[in-house]
């Protein structure tokens, strides 16, 4: 089989779609929606929705559906976002660095993509105002990784404080609670929680043990079938958004929902997880300056956010 060099270089341009057509995907990935796409870029919802139409037909495939409260990402679409997400998350780090004029001052900055989106991201002008002179590049990890390899100063971890050579500075705990969309309830009626064995649940695959550790708090015993299982948070909400099954979620990571009445709780318990939040550094980089003042300034944004929730965390039903 052979290609003319016309034939190979309309190959290479159909293969290499521009950045903001990529740009406007991920966002939409990110948002499940135009409208916070557009929000999220500064652009108009018309120019997002051309972009994604431009990368559909230059790719030929459908990547989204427009519905009337949102947008869903096709299968193809889905498995799309997730690679080019990683990748477009990679080349604003590296833009970063390139644009950064001193390094003695930059801090280099992992952080969970929910977390950091929902979070950590409106607290960060504070931390901008207060510290003018240190410059941040932001790069999403999930899991462990080789500080020296990736370059980072620091890393937001949620699991347990078992990071291999750092100091792992804990921040908070979460608690967890079950919760589907309402149509979902309707149409699969729970009067107790035992009703959950039978129904389809959703997992995160970095919390295998989060189901069983809550039906244990229950007293409820015997065999606990694993559900559907994602690699991200997002993931997890848009799915169970999309009426999947019950998700087990950090409930300060979805008011927005709860509070929209998008998502309900399943049942009436919340619980703590067995997964708590650490700020991760290195030790070959813990007098790093930077470092350093980000994590007091983190320490007393935990601790204001801490306070104003009260004392309603602890395990057991919550009203």
């Amino acid at each position: 089989m052979s290609f003319t060099h016309g034939t190979m270089r309309f190959t290479a341009r159909r293969l290499l779609p521009s950045t903001a057509a990529l740009a406007a995907l991920d966002a939409v990935a990110r948002t499940g929606s135009f409208t916070a796409a557009a929000a999220l870029l500064d652009l108009t919802q018309g120019a997002i929705s051309r972009q994604i139409a431009h990368l559909e037909d230059q790719l030929g495939v459908r990547l989204v559906e427009r519905e009337a409260r949102g947008a869903r990402l096709t299968e193809k679409g889905q498995a799309y976002a997730e690679g080019i997400g990683e990748i477009l998350s990679k080349i604003r780090s590296l833009s970063l660095d390139a644009m950064s004029s001193n390094e003695e001052m930059r801090l280099r900055l992992a952080i969970l993509p929910t977390f950091g989106t929902r979070w950590l991201m409106p607290r960060m002008p504070d931390f901008v105002r207060e510290n003018p002179g240190i410059t941040i590049s932001f790069a999403t990890r999930i899991g462990q990784f080789d500080f020296r390899t990736e370059n980072i100063d620091a890393a937001i971890h949620v699991g347990r404080a078992d990071w291999p050579d750092a100091d792992c500075r804990f921040l908070m705990n979460e608690t967890v609670v079950a919760v589907c969309t309402p149509e979902f309830l309707m149409a699969n009626p729970i009067t107790a929680a035992p009703d959950l064995l039978s129904l389809p649940r959703l997992e995160m695959a970095s919390r295998p043990g989060a189901w069983r550790h809550w039906f244990d708090s229950l007293g409820i015993a015997g065999h606990h079938p694993g559900g559907m299982m994602f690699e991200q948070f997002s993931n997890v909400t848009q799915a169970c958004l999309a009426g999947l099954g019950v998700a087990l979620m950090p409930e300060f990571l979805i008011e927005a929902e709860l509070g929209s009445g998008r998502l309900v709780r399943a049942v009436d318990w919340a619980i703590e997880s067995e997964s708590a939040y650490y700020l991760v550094r290195p030790r070959h980089k813990l007098a790093f300056l930077p470092s350093r003042i980000f994590a007091d300034w983190l320490a007393a944004r935990v601790a204001e956010f801490t306070a104003a929730r009260g004392p309603g965390s602890a395990p057991g039903p919550q009203s």
